[in-house]
């Protein structure tokens, strides 16, 4: 899936077509009496009436602004200028194949800061607080020199960013005004699947369009941080950040993403509940940042197979596959391979949930856990760091080769392996482990590979070869085995079924 953000690049003339899009509700009407021989004849759906939009564009159109940004030229120079340029920026961000002849030009002469700021894209934003704090997305006014905002009744203000937080695409900016319309913000858990909402904005620089559909689905899983709220609203380059709004005149929602191969409007439209885009805006707005919480761990989703094998029984929880070292999940005890299944009293469905759980958590405070390992519960006790901005990994050099041993169980599950060596146990971060030095049959089907590091089979640990024979012995030949390994710095699961 292709997920685009929507701001419009001010480089092609678009000519829109207004499409209206009806329903209504149906009540179906059953016979008092229904004998063996009286046929079920379906009965027409009865259409009580179309919604009426016209109230809500009055109510909530005040509230929605047009947000062009600048760069000055001075900026561009470097990457070259021009509108070939810029239409080539516009085919790479929306996935529209390059025209023939179209080129970029070649680097000008840097004129100096004081050069006049050339449009850079368009976008949309709604009014917060009469005294002019405006919500918006942060691939808006990301990369902007000036901001330019356009009221509805056209009084246009330069605007100055608050705060930006693009984990979660939320942006606060301010403009010097009083008195202006504020919207509602409404509740996103009251928000149902089939209900109607519309969205205010600017489509390829189209000021104040409206545009109507309904919820499609409710936290759709595309980010990190976010569970998104998917609509069939027409939403096209340029309606970023303007907002979602349901029948009440209610902000529900911040339009930030399509579902494209193409970069326009193709039935999916994805939503920041305002729910989650308030609580970043408070933080952007009191202290000019957002703070979230990590344990340090990478997770990944638990599969139904993997959940079988290991004794799990249904495909739930955060599996970690790593680690960080001196981190409080290590500090904690938690090791690669566990199952996360609960963080502060909260159920993980699945490994998506963990991050905001954690996330949404004060640094410094001190939260249980529950882990499922090698067949068995326990629970743990983490306290919260605060999440940093990334930093780049460092690779680590390669390490010695052990000496391959043909072990006879191992083998026939297609393996070939090795005891590890004491830099390389030092290298991963483990107590001992078994390094794969090739993997045919039923263990390549399985994913291993060479360089893999099984750490543990069938839920007991594996530090050596001769546990590893120990552990294959003891099974079922006939049956499927897990496997718990290592590739790297990550920990996963492979199920290895053998050859009949």
């Amino acid at each position: 899936m292709t997920l685009r953000h929507l701001v419009h690049k001010p480089v092609l003339a678009v000519a829109a077509a207004a499409v209206l899009a009806a329903g209504g509700t149906a009540a179906l009407l059953l016979p008092q009496t229904l004998s063996a021989q009286t046929p079920v004849v379906p009965v027409a759906p009865s259409v009580r009436g179309l919604p009426d939009f016209t109230d809500l564009v009055d109510l909530v159109g005040p509230s929605v602004v047009n947000i062009r940004t600048l760069e000055r030229a001075s900026a561009r120079a470097e990457s070259g200028s021009g509108a070939d340029e810029q239409m080539l920026e516009f085919f790479r961000r929306f996935g529209i194949p390059v025209p023939p002849g179209v080129t970029p030009r070649g680097p000008r002469p840097d004129r100096g800061p004081s050069e006049e700021a050339q449009p850079r894209g368009v976008g949309s934003g709604f009014i917060l607080s009469a005294d002019g704090l405006i919500m918006t997305n942060a691939h808006v006014v990301d990369g902007a020199d000036e901001l330019i905002v356009t009221l509805p009744d056209k009084r246009e203000f330069k605007a100055t960013v608050v705060g930006v937080d693009k984990r979660t695409d939320v942006a606060v900016v301010k403009i010097d005004a009083s008195g202006l319309s504020a919207v509602k913000i409404g509740d996103v858990n009251r928000l149902r699947v089939g209900e109607w909402v519309m969205a205010i904005g600017s489509p390829f620089g189209l000021e104040n369009t409206v545009t109507a559909g309904i919820v499609s689905a409710k936290k759709r899983d595309t980010g990190d941080f976010l569970p998104f709220i998917q609509t069939d609203v027409a939403i096209n380059p340029g309606n970023s950040g303007g907002p979602l709004i349901n029948m009440r005149g209610e902000v529900v929602g911040i339009n930030s993403q399509i579902y494209s191969r193409s970069g326009g409007f193709q039935g999916i439209s994805f939503a920041i509940p305002i729910d989650e885009a308030v609580r970043v805006s408070d933080q952007i707005r009191t202290t000019g940042r957002v703070t979230r919480g990590r344990i340090g761990v990478q997770i990944d989703q638990v599969s139904k197979e993997v959940a079988e094998s290991i004794g799990l029984g249904q495909p739930k929880g955060a599996l970690v596959r790593g680690v960080e070292p001196n981190s409080p999940a290590a500090k904690a005890g938690v090791e690669p391979g566990d199952i996360i299944l609960k963080f502060d009293g909260k159920e993980i469905d699945k490994s998506v949930d963990l991050p905001r759980l954690v996330g949404n958590t004060k640094p410094g405070n001190k939260s249980s856990m529950t882990v499922f390992r090698r067949g068995s519960q326990r629970d743990l006790s983490v306290t919260v760091a605060e999440l940093e901005p990334e930093q780049p990994q460092v690779r680590a050099e390669a390490p010695e080769a052990p000496k391959p041993q043909v072990a006879g169980a191992a083998k026939v599950l297609g393996l070939t392996v090795a005891d590890l060596s004491a830099a390389q146990k030092k290298e991963l971060g483990v107590k001992g482990g078994v390094r794969v030095q090739s993997a045919e049959g039923p263990a390549a089907r399985a994913g291993l590979r060479e360089g893999d590091v099984i750490v543990a089979v069938a839920n007991a640990d594996t530090s050596t070869v001769k546990e590893l024979e120990a552990a294959l012995a003891r099974l079922d030949k006939t049956r499927p085995v897990n496997v718990l390994f290592r590739r790297g710095e990550w920990a996963q699961y492979a199920v290895i079924r053998p050859e009949r």
